[in-house]
């Protein structure tokens, strides 16, 4: 558990909003509804739920039409013109939320709505985002393995002790979830992010079932992707204000060892001991100078981008029910 402040006391919320990317899940979505609306009744809580559908080429959007019809007060959807990704259909669907909590959810049943009841009772309690931890997890063991490696490196390299950082079923705060900026595979890590971002971070287990219907989106490829978007991670979230710092210690490191490996060769030959033309080692010390100075010229080049504003999620919307 990240623990980054308290709250004095309980507070009340007044709408729950549930949003749910999914690409190519129509034989999932009539039962899944169902599965949130009975736990909602049972709750006695008001919710809305937010489909996203991310350039499916079945007949999802088919299915949201009709239960959007049946439960015009509760479904609302949004439909993209192409398949844009994960992140892009969280953003959409954090934009398009009213409600004081924002439950996400993965379209394909293997998140248990029971889970819902004590999620709500973490963030009520005093926890920003609360992210399910699948301690059990269903999948083949191909898909275990990267993905223990990945939570495994990812903890230590950035110091959130989360097990499962990767899980669909989340709990936020509404101002935690829209103050995100999420972007390619960057929604595999927000709990880091809102770690960085000063807020409080918890974990629960939550059970996983078997996929029911349809075949897992997941990529060997995408384990790969993965390492690279925690590279930009650790950079956007340690050093987007500060660029230079990053660039500028490894430029500075370098142009040294260049500089005093050739001021030492400089004073050798001043003295007679040496000459520079049979020395290769002097070109390797003007190489690692001129190394040094384009790594602190890149960090002045970032430090110029970050005064611009930042770059908005870009996606294209087809079709929305409200």
């Amino acid at each position: 558990m990240v623990k980054r402040r308290r709250y004095s006391q309980k507070e009340p919320f007044q709408l729950i909003s549930f949003v749910i990317p999914l690409k190519d899940e129509e034989r999932s979505l009539q039962e899944l509804f169902e599965g949130i609306s009975a736990v909602m009744q049972k709750m006695n809580r008001k919710y809305e739920i937010i489909f996203v559908d991310d350039g499916s080429e079945d007949n999802s959007f088919a299915v949201l039409k009709r239960l959007y019809i049946n439960n015009p007060k509760l479904i609302r959807a949004i439909r993209f013109q192409k398949n844009y990704g994960k992140s892009a259909a969280l953003m959409a669907g954090f934009e398009a939320a009213r409600g004081d909590i924002i439950i996400t959810m993965d379209a394909d049943l293997q998140d248990d709505p029971k889970e819902i009841p004590e999620l709500v009772r973490m963030i009520e309690n005093g926890n920003d985002l609360v992210s399910g931890w699948k301690k059990y997890r269903r999948d083949p063991m191909i898909f275990k393995i990267p993905s223990r490696i990945a939570n495994f490196i990812t903890s230590k390299l950035t110091g959130v002790q989360i097990h499962d950082l990767n899980c669909g079923l989340k709990a936020y705060r509404a101002k935690v979830a829209k103050s995100l900026t999420l972007y390619g595979d960057l929604y595999r890590y927000i709990p880091v992010i809102v770690h960085q971002m000063g807020y409080k971070v918890d974990e629960k287990i939550v059970e996983h079932h078997p996929r029911k219907y349809g075949r897992s989106k997941y990529s060997v490829g995408k384990f790969y992707r993965g390492f690279l978007d925690l590279l930009t991670v650790l950079f956007t979230t340690k050093y987007i204000q500060r660029p230079l710092h990053l660039f500028g210690i490894w430029g500075l490191l370098f142009f040294l060892i260049g500089l005093i490996i050739d001021v030492v060769l400089l004073i050798e030959k001043l003295l007679g001991h040496t000459s520079l033309s049979n020395r290769p080692l002097f070109i390797v010390g003007i190489l690692f100078i001129i190394v040094g100075i384009q790594f602190i010229s890149l960090g002045l080049l970032g430090e110029m981008i970050t005064r611009n504003q930042p770059n908005k999620v870009i996606y294209n919307i087809r079709e929305t029910l409200n």
